[in-house]
């Protein structure tokens, strides 16, 4: 008998009904489904955890700084105590005794590969195992994976790396947790001081910007500009510091006339905004639709699990150049929602592949996430905002790129010099997906990418001026101050965790952080809903994010 383990119940059933598992063996959700020489089970999420301390030393479980630190020899795990954990537990340890092989239906990521691994540890397993990794819960994508199971000895690296993970987070919590609560957690400490390996510092860059915004020392300057034809120029200048000699340049200017002095077109293409990894989702959810990160995250679950959706937890937006056959065949399964959208994809003409979306060296162990093309129905209003998203996003990028022109203009009055610039829509290309309200797009133009999740107002489109001509204008000068920096939302902290390795000093651990930031696109949402929970930081108007005095003291200590 081949044994088969999901991660969830529902996951079970799409696996047992492609194998021909059909006979259930259920009581109350425990149990499995067999037939066709498979037998088909299921976990619920983690159903074992580390030890904690007292498991290893009764002496650990009193909390005392002379226990401290508490580093045991050899970790090990234990069921969680939860009743119907542990009967399910019983049954998979029943069927892997009695298994000739089992293969590891886990989520595929890390966490996915730490949850099934330690069942199958608890669970004596001795037998042969490999490994389903599938992107999509569709038919077709678990036919696919089951004919193509890997040896489970190559997922030995990923199983490491999550292991490595739990027992850092337990060395951290468990002893600066204690350490810090019976150091500074008063005489009741009936709150402990919660300590994390990624919510602490997570914590400290919530903290530190708002303290830079309550110190921030507002400093006051001029801007000088003239509107010529109705159009508003700006002074080359820039910003005025001294009071004189912004009202001194702008006396200099007032009734001689406004001379155009360059016009400069060029022509340039703006790529379609990119596929999304979980962050970039998160972000854009965060901005158009005020849903939370974990918000976000349930909901696109909840579409993969749903065979809508590939697998959500990605931290890429590049698809591997093997999924380019399949394109044609996903953008068919969109015609019905989206038919205007599709139909010129699949006029005939060769579907768009570009490097900036299919790239193998950008792809790990998933692609960004795209929608499988299966039929939609019975969506709540967030799974069909949600899907939308990723929908359109998946459209865009098969679409010619928008072409644009962009022309500057440079006029001057005596010898102060003042510009503008403006923007046309000579082709929309991918424009048209987002129906008028597209996110900012990357302009080919420019060396550094733009990140596509922000939605910027569009550069006016400029009259035609002509090199020589002359008019009146009417010159202002705005008296300006300088802004503090804008407390965090849920879209700016999860930049600024994904990025968060820009702010270490430190070369080599800059170096060192640079692809990762702090915690994983599949833990970031968690941490932040932690602080919420743990009374560390708030929400309040315009979706800002503010530390509490009891999450500032932490950081303070």
């Amino acid at each position: 008998m081949i044994v088969c383990i999901a991660e969830k119940p529902s996951v079970a059933r799409d696996i047992a009904s492609i194998l021909g598992a059909n006979h259930r063996q259920v009581d109350h959700g425990v149990g499995y489904m067999e037939g066709n020489g498979y037998a088909v089970t299921w976990t619920f999420g983690h159903l074992c955890t580390l030890k904690e301390p007292h498991d290893y030393t009764p002496s650990w479980k009193s909390w005392s700084l002379s226990s401290l630190p508490m580093i045991p020899e050899r970790f090990g795990i234990k069921p969680i105590p939860i009743e119907h954990y542990q009967r399910q537990l019983e049954v998979i340890e029943r069927l892997v005794s009695q298994a000739t092989e089992v293969i590891n239906c886990g989520d595929a990521g890390q966490e996915g590969e730490l949850i099934q691994r330690w069942v199958l540890q608890k669970a004596g397993c001795r037998v042969p195992m490999r490994r389903l990794w599938i992107s999509s819960l569709t038919d077709e994508a678990i036919r696919e994976g089951f004919e193509h199971l890997r040896d489970e000895a190559d997922y030995q690296s990923l199983y490491e790396a999550g292991l490595a993970r739990a027992i850092g987070d337990w060395l951290l919590g468990m002893n600066a947790t204690r350490l810090y609560t019976l150091r500074y957690g008063g005489s009741d400490r009936k709150q402990p001081l919660s300590i994390g390996r990624v919510q602490t510092p997570t914590l400290a860059l919530i903290v530190e910007r708002q303290e830079a915004i309550e110190h921030f020392q507002s400093e006051t300057y001029w801007e000088l500009k003239t509107r010529y034809r109705e159009v508003l120029f700006s002074a080359d200048k820039g910003k005025y510091t001294d009071k004189a000699k912004a009202e001194a340049a702008l006396s200099s200017i007032i009734g001689k006339p406004f001379s155009i002095t360059s016009v400069k077109k060029k022509d340039g293409k703006e790529s379609a905004p990119k596929l999304f990894d979980l962050t970039s989702l998160q972000v854009a959810c965060n901005k158009k639709f005020n849903m939370s990160a974990e918000e976000t995250l349930a909901t696109i679950q909840s579409l993969y699990e749903k065979k809508l959706t590939t697998y959500p937890r990605v931290d890429t937006t590049y698809l591997s150049e093997d999924l380019y056959p399949k394109v044609a065949g996903i953008l068919r399964g969109l015609v019905s929602p989206y038919p205007t959208l599709v139909a010129p994809l699949l006029s005939g003409a060769p579907i768009r592949k570009d490097k900036k979306v299919f790239d193998n060296k950008k792809v790990t162990d998933h692609h960004a996430i795209i929608p499988t093309g299966q039929r939609t129905g019975g969506l709540s209003e967030r799974e069909q905002q949600v899907y939308d998203l990723v929908a359109r996003h998946f459209i865009a990028v098969f679409y010619p790129d928008c072409k644009v022109s962009t022309t500057t203009v440079e006029g001057a009055v005596e010898r102060v010099k003042f510009k503008t610039s403006g923007k046309e829509i000579l082709e929309p290309g991918w424009r048209v997906v987002f129906e008028g309200n597209a996110p900012e797009p990357t302009n080919e133009s420019n060396s550094t990418e733009k990140s596509s999740d922000t939605e910027e107002p569009q550069e006016a489109l400029l009259p035609n001026f002509v090199v020589g001509e002359q008019g009146e204008h009417l010159p202002e000068l705005k008296e300006r101050q300088t802004q503090p920096p804008k407390y965090y939302t849920e879209a700016t902290l999860l930049r600024a965790m994904e990025t968060a390795g820009k702010l270490v000093e430190d070369e080599e651990l800059r170096e060192a952080m640079k692809e990762n930031g702090i915690g994983r696109p599949s833990t970031r949402a968690n941490i932040i809903e932690t602080l919420f929970k743990r009374g560390y930081i708030v929400k309040v108007k315009k979706n800002q994010i503010h530390a509490t005095d009891t999450g500032r003291q932490l950081i303070s200590l």
